[in-house]
């Protein structure tokens, strides 16, 4: 059993992950022209600021504030690089948008669950390990206006094992275009007629930080900064 398991780790270690394969490049193309072209006729009005900051190449953290369901298209289809996020189980079984994130490579995890949070990090620092870009939400759930959530330190504990820098980023108007549902169970629909904002800041570099309780609070700290300016 030992020497089965040591077998497939290895052999994982040495494939390549799934969202820098041929078929998430060419489903990458085809969705990012959709979401751009939707951007284009103004279908809904978006302004991204400052995405240059991401590198061209090379792995590289990004993690932003949690604020709609829509949130990770908006962020995802920012970027000029195929990109993986960590995202919750539940998509998984979703029809069409379950083929879509296994088709992209993107990592599942289950809340409230420490083994699967566990197997996401792993996965995740198998994909930066690879030059991979991963998205994470370091509150771990939508959070609705007025509530606030501790960052989780999974950001922070990947970016100081890998070295790789933590980009922050503000996403500000999707809770508008996408409003979460209400504590009275109350969900107003998807309305476009909102501006939507996602402005990158500047990179966090680990080898700053000799904790990752530092880290998460320079990054909360911009993330917020960046918030203020979009406001």
């Amino acid at each position: 059993m030992t020497d089965n398991a040591s077998s497939s780790d290895s052999g994982r270690g040495r494939r390549r992950p799934v969202g820098l394969g041929k078929r998430a490049w060419l489903t990458t193309k085809v969705v990012r022209r959709l979401l751009r072209f939707l951007a284009w006729s103004r279908f809904v009005r978006v302004t991204v600021v400052n995405r240059e900051v991401v590198p061209a190449r090379g792995p590289v953290l990004v993690a932003s504030n949690h604020i709609s369901m829509l949130d990770a298209v908006f962020l995802w289809g920012a970027l000029r690089r195929r990109a993986m996020a960590v995202a919750m189980a539940e998509l998984w079984s979703w029809p069409v948008v379950g083929w879509l994130v296994r088709r992209l490579g993107h990592v599942p995890v289950v809340r409230r669950d420490p083994e699967s949070g566990q197997q996401a990090l792993a996965h995740a620092e198998w994909i930066l390990r690879h030059g991979g870009v991963m998205l994470i939400y370091p509150e771990g759930r939508c959070v609705p206006p007025g509530e606030s959530e501790p960052y989780k330190p999974g950001v922070a504990k990947l970016a100081l094992a890998t070295g790789v820098p933590i980009i922050p980023v503000a996403t500000t108007g999707t809770d508008n275009v996408l409003p979460l549902r209400t504590k009275g169970g109350e969900h107003r629909g998807f309305d476009r007629s909102h501006p939507v904002t996602i402005r990158f800041g500047t990179p966090i570099d680990p080898t700053d930080f000799d904790s990752p309780e530092k880290l998460l609070d320079q990054l909360r700290a911009d993330i917020e900064s960046l918030r203020a300016e979009s406001a």
